[in-house]
């Protein structure tokens, strides 16, 4: 049996006829850039998930970048994030001349670790990047907590949590402002590039709707140095058929995750651990072994898809050498980097699909414990 990481296929499938007709009439109007799809998206959005106001963007990096820009974080400042992130997180900081500071990870959760927060912070810091990874949401509390006995701004990276929850509060709706990803393997994908971001700050809002068109707030008149950071109208389109049925497809995810949970109980490998205080939309389903490389081996011989996030952390990337930071000097992120596996974890997998990623990797187990022992 073949199961791939992801079947983008499968899920299309399901849709394909609302999401032709949603495309055929954005072409019909030839309304491509703005228009009615992308303002019901952000207010869709933005009402689903309780904030204020909501920036449809060309990417989730544009939307991680643009609110960045917006908050002026430049040359000079620090921006505290979690070196165990997609490149985007920290990319961003140092595209707009800022320097990142790392946080080592809580060893359960891969999330930003809040009781290293406080010594991180120095006179320079601007604002903290929490990481919301494999869609399950950081400890927002004790973070938010320190950014506001600093002043410090807290931009939510949720770009794997769209529809996550802390305490009840959606994903992106608690710190200065959230980024979302609709990269297509996302929960919620488009069809290529695609973003947003939520913020309950309304002079926020203004500055990043300025932004993402040039920075310009009437046509060839420019307020700021912005970018062109819009989300096409097509996407839109299609990002309004697949939210209609997101609900579902994370309790699907869900479901999936409870199988694997339980299948493989009191074995050696680690499951997702989430916190009491957290609902996850499960946007990877992550294990954690010592060895995992020979279970990743044994995983593709028998066609399972599986994927590591993130083999490097962002501190030992060679663009950020310039920092000096060695090896060593996040312990967490550098162990979970060696140790992690994503399984599949999609809505789309059948019964005998889930059985059968099961069974191979518990399979795989007494051929491991043997090895280790010998």
């Amino acid at each position: 049996m073949q199961v791939p990481l992801l079947d983008l296929k499968a899920q299309f499938a399901t849709i394909e006829d609302e999401i032709m007709d949603a495309v055929a009439c954005v072409l019909k109007s030839q309304v491509c850039i703005g228009g009615p799809n992308v303002t019901e998206l952000e207010r869709a959005v933005a009402a689903k998930y309780g904030c204020a106001f909501a920036v449809a963007m060309s990417s989730g990096t544009d939307a991680l970048l643009s609110t960045m820009m917006a908050l002026q974080i430049g040359p000079g400042d620090e921006v505290i994030t979690t070196p165990f992130t997609f490149f985007a997180t920290v990319g961003c900081i140092a595209r707009l001349g800022a320097t990142p500071v790392f946080v080592d990870i809580d060893r359960r959760t891969y999330n930003l670790d809040p009781a290293l927060l406080h010594d991180a912070v120095t006179s320079k810091t601007r604002a903290i990047v929490p990481v919301h990874l494999f869609g399950q949401m950081a400890d927002m509390d004790p973070i938010l907590a320190i950014a506001e006995e600093h002043g410090l701004a807290v931009v939510e990276d949720a770009a794997q949590a769209i529809g996550a929850t802390y305490k009840g509060r959606s994903a992106g709706a608690i710190g200065t402002a959230g980024c979302f990803s609709f990269f297509p393997s996302k929960n919620l994908g488009a069809a290529g590039d695609g973003g947003m971001v939520v913020t309950n700050d309304p002079a926020l809002h203004r500055r990043l709707v300025t932004l993402r068109n040039h920075g310009a707030q009437s046509k060839y008149f420019h307020h700021y140095v912005g970018g062109n950071f819009r989300l096409d109208a097509i996407q839109a389109a299609i990002l309004l058929v697949k939210l209609r049925r997101l609900d579902w497809w994370h309790d699907a995810r869900r479901r999936n995750a409870a199988y694997y949970n339980a299948r493989f109980g009191g074995s050696h490998i680690g499951v997702p651990y989430i916190a009491a205080n957290a609902c996850s939309i499960y946007n990877q389903y992550v294990v954690r072994l010592k060895n995992r490389d020979e279970l990743l081996d044994w995983l593709k011989a028998k066609q399972i898809g599986c994927e590591i996030y993130y083999p490097l952390p962002m501190h030992l990337q060679p663009c950020f050498a310039y920092l000096g930071i060695r090896n060593g000097c996040f312990p967490e992120a550098e162990a979970a980097a060696q140790e992690v596996l994503a399984l599949p974890v999609y809505p789309e997998l059948s019964a005998d699909m889930l059985a059968y990623v099961a069974d191979s990797v518990l399979a795989w187990m007494p051929s491991a414990i043997a090895a280790t022992a010998n």
